[in-house]
């Protein structure tokens, strides 16, 4: 009597293809994710930064008085303010301030002005550039606000934001009226 041996189990060649086929899925995941944490690291900075000028708005809405802890601490100041300055604070750095000046240009004014709060960007996150210019002050004036963004003439300001190593940016806009979005 002859005995029908069948061979159970896998070729060489069909683990192999297995093998690759799992490395090259694998590899494509590993970069789309690790592309998408980059683009979210961008937009979570990018609602930050939006966040932060809608709390000066805020602010001056409620003609909220100074927080304690900031040279003004429990005055009403005349308005609130965001402070970008390429030059001084550098392309990482932005201050939260109340308008406590006795002029009337409503711009934040060095040494002047109480800074509330000084704001790093997250590590890697740079401000390309500032549209009209730098330095920019966007600040709101109680009660309405009134929004004066420097430059003069300036009908909306842009804050362009990027991460190192990645190609995309995100802009942060702001216009007169202070309406504040994302792009």
């Amino acid at each position: 009597m002859e005995k029908n041996l069948k061979q159970k189990g896998f070729s060489l060649i069909e683990v192999m293809t297995t093998i690759f086929i799992i490395a090259l899925l694998s590899t494509i995941i590993f970069t789309v994710n690790r592309q998408s944490n980059k683009y979210y690291t961008l937009l979570r900075v990018a609602s930050k930064l939006a966040q932060d000028i809608r709390i000066a708005a805020q602010m001056a809405t409620n003609t909220s008085k100074c927080p304690t802890g900031t040279d003004c601490a429990g005055s009403v100041p005349r308005g609130y303010g965001v402070y970008f300055d390429l030059s001084t604070l550098g392309n990482t750095t932005y201050l939260l301030y109340a308008d406590t000046d006795a002029g009337v240009s409503q711009d934040y004014t060095v040494g002047v002005d109480a800074v509330i709060k000084t704001i790093d960007l997250e590590r890697g996150i740079t401000i390309q550039s500032i549209i009209p210019a730098s330095p920019l002050s966007i600040n709101f004036k109680p009660p309405d606000p009134i929004v004066k963004i420097s430059g003069g003439a300036a009908d909306e300001c842009t804050i362009t934001l990027e991460l190192a190593g990645f190609s995309r940016i995100k802009k942060v806009k702001v216009n007169k009226s202070g309406q504040v979005w994302i792009e």
